[in-house]
């Protein structure tokens, strides 16, 4: 997994995050990770400084003032990454929600398999979700679905957080246009990939609900995620 890069956004994941960081490097000796925290009031920034005497060459922090949203900490890692050498650049979550024995499945979809982006998928081969309650199963599944006929992508987990770019798409979208801070973000960013004509890949993954710390959904998140798609899509069709 040469020229890779793992983005990792975080605020309060100090229950989480070391043993994210070794879970992540145990699956490459060449993987890099980079964390973006927002200021962690838990000091999830300081254990991430502590781990980098361990990992000095892997393993990267930027600390931002406050918390600011998840889709801006990602252009932020976005921007970051490009600025580097890297080919490969995943987005993941902190929480274990995605498993990073995955990691080599993403990258070889991208790297073997002609994809331009990798999407860890919950729902292409049916719903492969544990530990959620129904309702939530079902709000995401139906969310997944109402996105894929607003926008006419043919993609089945439209808000699939777990993610591996390659350079070229990063650098084809223009991040600075990209509007949306919560998971309309991951919707955003799949739209625009499709509206460029990237090959996207959906790999079959199990998603696991976090079991330390805190869920960051909020019902602005959602509304966003669920009003924001239709703006989007009828943005589009004006820019035809």
């Amino acid at each position: 997994m040469q020229d890779t890069v793992v983005i990792i956004p975080t605020y309060n994941e100090i229950e989480n995050i070391e043993a994210i960081i070794r879970a992540v490097f145990s699956q490459s000796d060449n993987i890099h990770i980079l964390i973006v925290d927002d200021n962690s009031p838990d000091l999830t920034a300081l254990k991430v400084k502590e781990l980098h005497e361990e990992f000095s060459n892997r393993l990267f922090l930027e600390i931002r003032k406050e918390k600011a949203g998840l889709g801006t900490a990602y252009i932020h890692g976005f921007n970051w990454s490009l600025n580097k050498s890297y080919q490969f650049i995943f987005e993941m979550d902190a929480d274990f929600s995605h498993n990073p024995k995955d990691l080599v499945k993403l990258y070889q979809a991208c790297k073997d398999d002609g994809a331009d982006l990798a999407i860890g998928s919950r729902y292409v081969t049916g719903v492969n979700v544990v530990n959620w309650p129904m309702a939530r199963v079902l709000m995401s599944y139906l969310a997944s679905k109402y996105v894929r006929v607003i926008t006419g992508m043919r993609i089945h987990d439209t808000t699939a957080g777990f993610v591996c770019y390659k350079r070229q798409v990063l650098e084809t979208i223009d991040l600075s246009k990209i509007k949306f801070i919560g998971y309309a973000f991951q919707i955003e960013m799949k739209f625009k990939a499709y509206l460029k004509k990237f090959k996207i890949i959906e790999v079959p993954v199990i998603f696991t609900d976090r079991t330390q710390g805190e869920s960051k959904l909020s019902s602005g998140i959602i509304s966003e995620a669920v009003f924001g798609v239709i703006t989007m899509k009828l943005k589009s069709l004006f820019k035809k």
